[in-house]
């Protein structure tokens, strides 16, 4: 089953100066997670303007139908942290229910987390 990791593009984290950056740290995050997902045929990415999360930014969801969906965030426009996000979600991918055992998560994305979502109900 396909994850899908939703990028926020527009987050800006503290200090972010438009008159020196080109991108936001969103645009730079999404980047480097759409490069590391290229070739991971059970990862998609998509991007959005906004997650709301403007607190926690950089932002990401992770989702897939009839699964745990997470928001995560706080994360740096870094190479690490493109590297741990799009590994959590292969791991999502895997999983049964959404449920990744901590023991077995990035090191990058321990401390990111900020929602979990129950799966919605199976519509009749």
């Amino acid at each position: 089953m396909t994850t899908w990791i939703t990028i926020c593009d527009t987050c800006k984290r503290e200090g972010w100066d438009a008159e020196t950056q080109a991108d936001t740290d969103g645009e730079r995050l999404a980047a480097l997670i759409e490069a590391r997902a290229g070739d991971e045929a059970r990862v998609r990415t998509r991007r959005v303007s906004c997650l709301m999360g403007c607190d926690h930014g950089c932002n990401v969801a992770i989702q897939a139908e009839g699964k745990l969906a997470y928001t995560l965030g706080r994360f740096e426009p870094i190479e690490e942290a493109a590297e741990g996000i799009v590994t959590y979600a292969t791991q999502h991918a895997d999983s049964e229910n959404g449920r990744v055992p901590f023991r077995e998560w990035p090191v990058a994305i321990k401390g990111h987390f900020v929602t979990r979502h129950p799966p919605l109900p199976e519509t009749e």
